[in-house]
């Protein structure tokens, strides 16, 4: 009795009752996960040189991933997960304006922190994968792990549309989902459509920039890569084994 008592007193103590902590704890958490599995795909394709995963493995693994993160947060902060998806929900009306700017932060913070464990989890693969060279372009680049770049091919403006594009669907696709006046999914099962919804996106609009679509995803682990000693090079639009410019 005297444990469960005490296991009760540290339960209250513990609990946060401020909605916003909660939403924005709620948030930092769902995106850590979501990046931590996303990166992690794209980790072990990479510093496998494809043995141990392709880039079929690391979309499935970011939808999947997608789904997790959902589960993890919509009841508490409604997972929004992503910047450009609070900033829709800003536009309609179902998230106050002055809450957009602290959700971008916590939600690039997530993504950085997640970045981190990701690289401390595959740091000897790294290692072992560049010699100990770590670049943004060239065979043995491993900036793509964390952050997204343009095919060889790709002009900034063609860049520009696709990313504009791809998030439109997104969004859409999601606001199609989640509207109660649609034939919708069975209740629970929204996570699961949403993650078939990334991973269509993924398999058939990835080829010219990697499909980031989530502006915390790409810069979170951006910024991580240039902390960690990549360079200020992950900031330029780069173009696969060229130089930056």
């Amino acid at each position: 009795m005297a444990t469960t008592s005490m296991l009760k007193r540290t339960r209250a103590l513990l609990r946060i009752r401020n909605q916003l902590a909660r939403e924005c704890l709620a948030e930092l958490l769902a995106v850590f996960v979501l990046i931590l599995i996303t990166l992690s795909g794209s980790a072990q394709m990479v510093t496998s040189s494809g043995t141990k995963g392709n880039i079929l493995t690391a979309n499935l693994a970011g939808a999947l991933a997608v789904m997790v993160a959902i589960y993890t947060a919509g009841g508490v902060s409604g997972a929004h997960l992503n910047p450009a998806f609070s900033l829709a929900m800003c536009l309609v009306e179902q998230l106050p304006w002055w809450k957009f700017p602290i959700f971008v932060t916590v939600q690039t913070l997530g993504a950085f922190i997640s970045a981190g464990a990701v690289y401390a989890l595959y740091s000897d693969a790294i290692q072992h994968y560049t010699n100990g060279t770590l670049t943004v372009s060239g065979p043995r680049e491993t900036a793509s792990i964390f952050a997204t770049y343009p095919a060889d091919y790709l002009s900034l403006s063609n860049g520009f549309l696709d990313q504009v594009l791809g998030t439109a669907v997104l969004i859409v696709g999601i606001q199609a989902i989640v509207d109660r006046g649609n034939r919708g999914v069975p209740k629970g099962l929204e996570p699961v459509a949403v993650a078939l919804l990334v991973f269509s996106i993924e398999v058939s609009m990835g080829s010219n920039c990697g499909c980031p679509m989530n502006p915390a995803r790409d810069f979170g682990p951006r910024l991580f890569t240039f902390v960690a000693g990549w360079g200020a090079e992950v900031f330029r639009w780069v173009k696969e084994g060229s130089e930056a410019w």
